[in-house]
């Protein structure tokens, strides 16, 4: 998720209670996930992409899956 992160020109503004905080100037709100939790639960992820304006085929692409 970091590595889509960054592509899509987000930065990783903090790591606060185990939870890593990204944002974007663009953003109305930062990405927020839980550091300690691999892999990112489903529903996590797809709420990410939908605030990023990403798609799933997007995400899947990215990784050549």
């Amino acid at each position: 998720m970091e590595e889509f992160l960054t592509h899509k020109g987000l930065k990783r503004i903090r790591t606060t209670g185990g939870h890593y905080v990204w944002s974007r100037s663009d953003l109305p709100r930062p990405v927020v996930f839980q550091s300690h939790i691999e892999p990112i639960p489903l529903f996590i992820v797809k709420n990410i992409l939908a605030l990023i304006g990403s798609s799933a085929e997007e995400f899947r692409d990215f990784f050549g899956k």
